[in-house]
């Protein structure tokens, strides 16, 4: 081969293996792609790889200047067989559910970390949250424990340390419980492993979501997967 073909060979080789080299341009950050992020200014998103899987990622996002901004992010835990779609999720069955909900208050063991501006609701040794089905305290704080609400279908808030030192409440049949579909999901502190339907982060990243999370601009949390049915873009 001539020289001049040699050198216009290997021109054309380096920009292919420079086409292929090159990394990704960004896309639009993940509220940005997504159908909807609850009408707010601030937004959690709780991202697992599938459905089986059992950690993933907790984000939190600003509303600033017209486009989401990442504000912090930490490796989460999920249930300990997945995550199920939210509307055909049961009780007991070990698994997060999926969609969009609201966060109506936090609460923890621990006093609120300084800055926090949320609802906080201390815990208490008479601190229970009701499971029941048959109860009509049924997925709500009891404190006292209610007398319809059995203690072998309620949490003990305060024997439930680390995990809540600190907690925000999301709205997953919380407004208008259906009996049977679950009870007691939070957004809380990491325990030995795994949770049973709740998500959770390490300490210093949930009061660190504690002190960020404003009433005023409405957050709200997405969990889903990163692709397929359930996939956070859906909700």
């Amino acid at each position: 081969m001539r020289p001049r073909a040699v050198a216009l060979a290997c021109a054309v080789l380096f920009a292919a293996a420079g086409t292929l080299g090159a990394a990704p341009e960004p896309g639009p950050p993940l509220p940005e792609r997504m159908a909807d992020t609850g009408g707010g200014s601030q937004l959690i998103t709780a991202q697992a790889r599938r459905t089986g899987s059992t950690t993933g990622t907790l984000t939190w996002w600003d509303r600033r200047g017209g486009r989401w901004v990442e504000a912090g992010s930490a490796p989460a835990r999920f249930g300990a067989r997945g995550l199920a779609e939210g509307a055909a999720r049961r009780q007991g069955t070990d698994t997060t559910p999926t969609g969009l909900y609201g966060l109506p208050h936090a609460f923890g063991i621990a006093p609120s970390p300084d800055g926090t501006t949320y609802p906080y609701r201390r815990v208490t040794e008479e601190s229970w949250w009701c499971q029941d089905n048959a109860s009509r305290s049924y997925n709500r704080w009891s404190e006292p424990r209610a007398a319809d609400c059995r203690a072998a279908e309620a949490e003990h808030l305060i024997t439930y340390d680390p995990q809540y030192t600190h907690a925000l409440v999301i709205d997953y049949n919380y407004a208008r419980p259906v009996r049977g579909r679950g009870a007691g999901i939070f957004l809380h502190v990491h325990g030995p492993g795994a949770t049973a339907g709740c998500v959770s982060v390490p300490e210093e990243a949930m009061r660190a979501v504690l002190r960020w999370a404003k009433p005023e601009r409405r957050p709200h949390i997405a969990i889903g997967t990163a692709s397929g049915a359930t996939a956070l873009t859906r909700y």
